[in-house]
């Protein structure tokens, strides 16, 4: 159309162009194929593709039960049937809903704005989980307070910040062997489908046993045993819910992403959803009861914004009682989103083609990891786990999104979208339940980069892989790894050291390269100008001049988009060590 042109051309002619580097703005950076038009329809399908978050992160979390307080006594103690508690944790449910809108909104606003990147940001998946069922526990029945957890993510926030500032965040992200890389990806997978299975978050597929770790259930909650938590034998897989929850929001949605559907995964939710809110059928995620009848009161309101009272700035400072397991969160918190973050970040650079080819570095890396610092410590004063880049922002990049006004666009989607509190608010969680499953299965692809040639590396893959879903907890998974593969190499080293060399393993050779050292150093590019004396050291080295052929069109950026999709959050932080795709 004619008018579309006329508007891309003069936006790009503009200072708005030429800050985003838009193509036709005459910037010696400028980004061919990125139009303004081209970019606004980008950023609506990358919040399609991630809008899920806001459903399923307030479900999640808000099992912990937030700031509520547990007075379920002996007979209770978990206050499973405590109306009191459980009109509280709705609450909080709410508060999160808002939350997560509200940071997602900012943060991805922010990372266009800022680092000029078609990438979006939210609460991370998997961290989320971490953080609700391993730190802080069901209900609250983890090691660490849900205020003190809150307070860990607020200080490791501000690490991130000062890590990305001096350059060293990169570097402790490519010293990590690769392989444990990798599995940490799998496992976190394995993690969150484990979840979506369950019942406080997922399909009520499984339940914990007695005989055995885990057994099939598949009954309606309100038939299980009130002392063993199993199924009776002759309600086990007669749920209806979980039947809904299953060819809805998990086979349907499936066969809309083999035809790679926009916004696949929030219309499988939103299905199972309709067809859980009226309160007359079987399937009613609003019984007629105190909680059902709070619950659907906030529902009947639509469209409201949902002032956030529960989980603002709660944070707990005096942290002495609980210091090993706060180091601990805080630790595992920290990994974890240095892979995840920087993995993303770097894929979607890539894919969106602004990898500098010299500097195997994207444009304003240094600024995107600072607003993705930052975004954590904001997220924790609203009461989100901490903010991570999503992968899902490679939808937007396959509909042509190239510069930061994708992400900027997909944040205003976010900001409209707290307005709709009660809708978001009002997803059960048999609805998200087959949406974590496939998640867990999209993340599982980093499986087949793992080294399986060498048992040094294998092995301790291994182990993270499973250790993560069999302990529920994604720190003792990284644990087990990281020492195991200490000590096998460590070993090898030694043996290969004392016998100068002449008993190795046959297959070494095979071995993932791993070094601490890290090629250019450690220091961030604005920090090796100002060493050299250059004034104008916050400005950026000159460009390196791009054909359009160099760009790929629609077509290839579809074939790459399978590609680097897969890569995700189990890629590592370094490209010269991942050129291979999945």
């Amino acid at each position: 159309m004619g008018w579309v042109h006329d508007v891309n051309a003069k936006v790009a002619k503009s200072p708005v162009g030429w800050w985003f580097h838009l193509d036709g703005s005459g910037h010696p950076k400028e980004r061919k194929g990125s139009y303004f038009f081209t970019e606004l329809r980008a950023g609506i399908a990358a919040f399609f593709a991630m809008a899920y978050i806001i459903a399923v992160n307030s479900s999640i979390v808000s099992d912990t039960g937030g700031t509520c307080v547990c007075n379920g006594g002996l007979e209770d103690p978990l206050c499973n049937v405590n109306e009191e508690y459980l009109l509280c944790a709705a609450e909080v449910k709410r508060d999160l809903v808002t939350a997560t809108a509200a940071i997602s909104a900012l943060s991805s606003f922010c990372m266009g704005l800022f680092a000029n990147l078609p990438v979006s940001l939210a609460p991370g998946m998997g961290l989320n989980a971490y953080f609700a069922y391993t730190v802080v526990g069901r209900h609250g029945d983890g090691n660490v307070p849900y205020s003190v957890a809150l307070t860990a993510i607020f200080v490791e926030g501000w690490v991130f910040f000062a890590l990305a500032l001096f350059g060293l965040r990169q570097w402790l992200a490519r010293i990590i062997p690769r392989s444990i890389k990798l599995a940490t990806s799998v496992g976190i997978g394995l993690f969150l489908t484990l979840i979506g299975f369950t019942y406080s978050e997922g399909i009520g597929l499984l339940t914990g046993a007695q005989s055995t770790p885990l057994e099939l259930a598949g009954c309606p909650s309100d038939a299980l045993d009130p002392e063993t938590g199993l199924c009776p034998d002759g309600a086990k897989m007669r749920n209806p819910a979980m039947w809904i929850g299953i060819f809805c929001g998990g086979v349907l949605t499936v066969i809309l992403m083999m035809y790679r559907v926009k916004g696949a995964i929030i219309a499988g939710i939103l299905l199972v959803s309709i067809i859980s809110w009226p309160r007359t059928t079987s399937v009613t995620y609003f019984p007629y009861t105190a909680v059902g009848d709070d619950a659907f009161d906030f529902f009947k309101q639509v469209v409201d914004f949902h002032k956030i009272t529960k989980t603002l700035t709660v944070q707990r400072w005096d942290i002495s009682e609980y210091g090993g397991q706060f180091g601990l969160a805080f630790i595992t918190f920290l990994y974890v989103d240095i892979l995840d973050c920087t993995g993303t970040l770097y894929s979607m650079a890539r894919f969106a083609n602004v990898i500098d080819p010299v500097t195997e570095d994207f444009e304003g890396s240094t600024i995107a990891y600072m607003v993705d610092a930052i975004s954590i410590s904001i997220g924790s004063l609203l009461g989100t786990p901490p903010v991570t880049a999503f992968i899902e922002s490679g939808a937007g990049i396959s509909e042509g999104g190239r510069t930061g006004l994708t992400s900027m666009t997909t944040g205003l989607c976010f900001f409209i979208s707290i307005f709709f509190a009660p809708i978001f608010a009002s997803i059960p969680p048999w609805a998200t339940g087959c949406v974590l499953v496939l998640v867990g299965s999209m993340m599982m692809r980093a499986v087949t980069e793992i080294n399986w040639k060498y048992i040094g590396d294998a092995v301790p893959a291994f182990i993270t892989i499973c250790a993560m879903p069999f302990t529920y907890s994604i720190a003792d998974g990284l644990i087990g790894g990281i020492l195991l593969y200490a000590t096998l190499n460590t070993v090898v080293w030694l043996i290969e050291k004392l016998s100068g060399g002449r008993i190795v393993p046959p297959n070494k050779a095979d071995k993932d390269p791993w070094t601490w050292r890290v090629s250019g150093g450690i220091l961030p590019p604005w920090m090796v100008r100002l060493s050299k004396g250059k004034k104008d050291f916050w400005r950026d080295h000159p460009p390196i001049t791009e054909s359009t052929e160099d760009v790929p069109g629609e077509e290839m950026m579809a074939k790459m988009n399978s590609k680097d999709s897969a890569r995700g959050r189990a890629e590592a932080a370094t490209p010269q060590d991942h050129e291979k795709s999945v």
